[in-house]
């Protein structure tokens, strides 16, 4: 039975880092395909986005074969300091000379020339100090006192995030904090207090920001407008349109010559549906379920309510940003800035997310000794009783 349960749990692991492999070495080859013509024209190296996604994948594989030998209980002790780092770095991002501002927005800081994209590293560092409380203070959560750290530290980086602004990477935290409080406890009238004015905030942000508004409308009818606020969103339903069953094959976009914005980052998929068609990208995301499954499974199965709390966490950022980015692409939502995990272009993204997958397979490894330890001891008294 022990050997089983040693089989199984090792395929476990050796399957999520399968996936995640095929996963960036998948993104860096679409990332070449849907940069190579728009990255000669703009920088004269037709390379420069693969070298830079090249080079996330590397740093994210050492990420993530860190955190899988590192004990994720000594993330507890560090919550605060990991959430105190990640507001001074979206602090950064407002300070001249530090601060880079590509279209209006102001998301990335330079530290020793190398750019870092703080929102990224903020959804991980909430649901760190989130699993850390909630997992502490099982019994407060169910007062309003109780989760006020939480709403605390979770409406603090969506206030930051939202002045960079990212009203995607703003939600997105927005839904981080509330799954999380729902999965540790928080009562039913609590989630409807919180959840129905979340819902109402969203509306009362576009129209505060004519940006936003626009984008709206252009949602509603991107016809209205084709070469202003429709114009990428129009692109990428011709790109997608364009794809077919089975795609026009790898390399073969022509969306990608400078028609689509953010053909290599944000509309990644877009291309990616375009070279392998509509099966391609069911396939693809098959894939993106089978990780998401695989790491709720760990959380289910984990020995203590932290490590439990932390992989579903997790799983739920790769899930809902999957989601969303599939909802701009096609339409389905007005469109936003929010990355594929794994796939778009962005060291900072596929780095936190591989270091996310390494706390998992560290969750799943002391799981697993945990559980061949008490069959062990198990084993050891039937035998005794038995020779008695």
């Amino acid at each position: 039975m022990t050997v089983m349960k040693k089989l199984s749990l090792n395929k476990n692991l050796i399957a999520i880092v399968c996936i995640v492999l095929a996963l960036t070495s998948f993104g860096c080859l679409m990332v070449y395909s849907a940069s190579f013509y728009s990255a000669q024209h703009h920088y004269g190296n037709r390379y420069f986005f693969l070298i830079k996604q090249v080079m996330g994948v590397l740093m994210g594989i050492c990420a993530m074969i860190f955190f899988t030998f590192f004990d994720y209980h000594e993330l507890k002790k560090y919550k605060w300091w990991i959430v105190g780092v990640s507001i001074v770095l979206l602090i950064l991002v407002f300070i001249p000379g530090l601060g880079m501002e590509s279209y209006g927005a102001k998301r990335w800081v330079s530290i020793l020339g190398i750019s870092i994209q703080p929102s990224e590293i903020a959804k991980f560092a909430l649901v760190i100090f989130c699993a850390s409380y909630l997992s502490d203070n099982h019994d407060k959560v169910k007062t309003l006192k109780g989760l006020l750290p939480i709403l605390m530290v979770g409406g603090s980086l969506c206030l930051l995030i939202m002045l960079e602004p990212s009203m995607s990477v703003t939600m997105c935290i927005a839904f981080v904090t509330l799954f999380m409080m729902i999965i540790g406890g928080m009562s039913k009238k609590h989630t409807l207090m919180f959840s129905i004015p979340a819902a109402g905030f969203v509306p009362l942000l576009i129209i505060l920001e004519p940006y936003r508004l626009k984008r709206l409308l252009a949602f509603l009818d991107p016809w209205a407008s084709p070469q202003g606020e429709g114009f990428q969103l129009i692109q990428s339903l011709y790109s997608l349109g364009s794809g077919g069953w089975f795609g026009t094959g790898i390399f073969n976009s022509r969306q990608k010559y400078l028609f689509l914005p953010f053909a290599e980052s944000d509309f990644i998929l877009s291309i990616i549906g375009e070279e392998i068609g509509f099966f391609g990208l069911i396939a693809l995301m098959g894939v993106f379920l089978s990780l998401v499954i695989l790491i709720i499974k760990i959380g289910l199965n984990a020995k203590d309510r932290f490590g439990s709390l932390l992989a579903c966490g997790i799983a739920f950022i790769i899930g809902v940003q999957t989601l969303l980015n599939i909802a701009v692409v096609t339409g389905s939502i007005p469109p936003t800035g929010l990355p594929l995990p794994f796939i778009s272009s962005g060291g900072t993204s596929v780095m936190m997310f591989m270091a996310g997958v390494g706390i998992c397979l560290n969750i799943l490894r002391q799981n697993a000794g945990e559980k061949a330890h008490s069959l062990k001891l198990s084993g050891f008294k039937i035998r005794k009783k038995k020779l008695r």
